[in-house]
């Protein structure tokens, strides 16, 4: 199960839209970067249809399909390596994770291994419905 969830994710991020190569023709006029520059150097956005979550941060939302209360973590305010419990009575049920690190989400507000956990990579991660509730998560160093 937790394979087949990862691989839902990763196909996700799949659906960022590739550049479509250069023509080879360049315009008469070039006031700025085009498009397709502007494409290759700007950070990685939500997917289409897939909520929007800022480099760098790790976003949770307390519904499926990034509905309900979001709550956005950042890594200058969390302890890399350390179980960091959501708020009493705070869950979440969808993520994105764009801090650029592996990111381990847990069923046990105590991010204990007895329950539910998986970990998905920091890249650009968007997992619209966790199989389970998140109650804790730890970011990996790498």
């Amino acid at each position: 199960m937790r394979t087949t969830v990862l691989a839902a994710a990763l196909a996700a991020t799949a659906l960022v839209p590739a550049t479509a190569p250069s023509s080879g023709a360049a315009p008469a006029a070039h006031h700025g970067p085009t498009a397709q520059e502007r494409s290759r150097s700007a950070p990685q956005a939500a997917p289409a249809g897939l909520a929007p979550c800022g480099a760098g941060q790790l976003c949770l939302w307390a519904r499926p399909d990034f509905s309900g209360a979001a709550q956005v973590h950042e890594l200058s305010t969390v302890d890399i390596e350390s179980c960091v419990p959501l708020p009493a009575g705070r869950s979440a049920q969808a993520l994105v994770n764009r801090t650029g690190r592996p990111v381990t989400t847990y069923q046990s507000a105590e991010c204990g291994e007895t329950g539910e956990f998986e970990t998905y990579p920091g890249g650009g991660t968007w997992v619209p419905r966790s199989p389970y509730t998140v109650r804790a998560f730890k970011i990996w160093e790498s």
